[in-house]
């Protein structure tokens, strides 16, 4: 027979109690209640657990024996709650943020201080997602919040807020005919191999392309990458020149290679993001800690 735990709960208030009626109002149930209980588990069980009279209520020897076994698995149970509970609580208390590139702009230091100010026992799990996933893992749910560059692929799934907003800039070898140029325009680097994001990060590849500032002009890609690393290290090989916000050229500078100013490109944007149905306040409190 399955018993259920209330059973047991019923059982081990009587044995203790050895009076039904102290028993039934320690479980604040009615006596008749308690008794049906009892009779129900002695069924199921095949045998007495209680004698009874009108002067006493004792243990039968199955009832002895079933005492300390009742006790152990309510224990048990009550334990599995309490961890089952600790779990919850600190899963509530952990937010998953997502990032692509290294945001810098002392974003994630103040997001940090604001967010322990809100929830002094949350924490925050930062993720690096590849290029490929232009939403920084919000798409496919690995993350609660991501910090991306707009635009995003699906934008109606998700809410964002502008955090930064930068003039874009050209990466270039340090040996480029460029290099030493204190800024250039666009039109000067439309015959240009560019580096491109994989094709499953929809517009925003276009954008890091600048599709709408080239009048028609086809698109030179000299590689496709996928992270910060490959980008640079791409560039420093000579595949191609890269478009990148002002902030990231300042995060991202390295030897061999030469940051320059771009006229003629709108700013980028680079937004705090969460799914639209996703409510939690710990998401609220890490937006407006940014």
């Amino acid at each position: 027979m399955d018993t259920h735990l209330r059973d047991l709960r019923y059982f081990v208030a009587t044995a203790e109690e050895l009076n039904f009626t102290r028993a039934a109002e320690r479980l604040f149930v009615s006596q008749p209640a308690l008794s049906k209980q009892i009779r129900q588990l002695e069924d199921g069980l095949r045998t007495r657990l209680f004698d009874r009279d009108r002067r006493a209520v004792t243990l039968t020897a199955a009832g002895a024996a079933l005492l300390p076994a009742a006790r152990e698995v309510i224990r048990c149970w009550d334990e599995a709650q309490r961890v089952v509970g600790d779990a919850v609580a600190a899963e509530a208390a952990l937010l998953r943020v997502g990032l692509s590139t290294s945001v810098g702009r002392g974003l994630l230091r103040r997001a940090r201080a604001g967010y322990a100010v809100r929830r002094p026992n949350g924490r925050l799990r930062i993720r690096q997602i590849d290029w490929d996933d232009a939403t920084a893992g919000l798409a496919e749910g690995e993350v609660d919040v991501a910090l991306v560059w707009l635009p995003l692929p699906n934008p109606d799934a998700f809410a964002t807020r502008v955090v930064a907003t930068e003039p874009r800039c050209v990466m270039v070898r340090e040996d480029h005919p460029l290099a030493g140029r204190p800024s250039v325009e666009f039109a000067e680097l439309l015959d240009e191999p560019f580096l491109a994001l994989p094709s499953s990060a929809g517009p925003l590849r276009d954008y890091w392309l600048a599709i709408d500032h080239r009048g028609g002009r086809p698109v030179r890609v000299g590689a496709e990458v996928c992270n910060a690393d490959e980008t640079f290290a791409a560039v420093e090989e000579g595949s191609g020149i890269v478009l990148l916000a002002a902030g990231n050229a300042a995060i991202y500078q390295r030897a061999g290679t030469v940051a320059i100013p771009v006229n003629g490109l709108s700013p980028s944007e680079l937004a705090v993001a969460w799914r639209v149905d996703d409510h939690r306040a710990t998401v609220r409190d890490f937006v407006e800690a940014l």
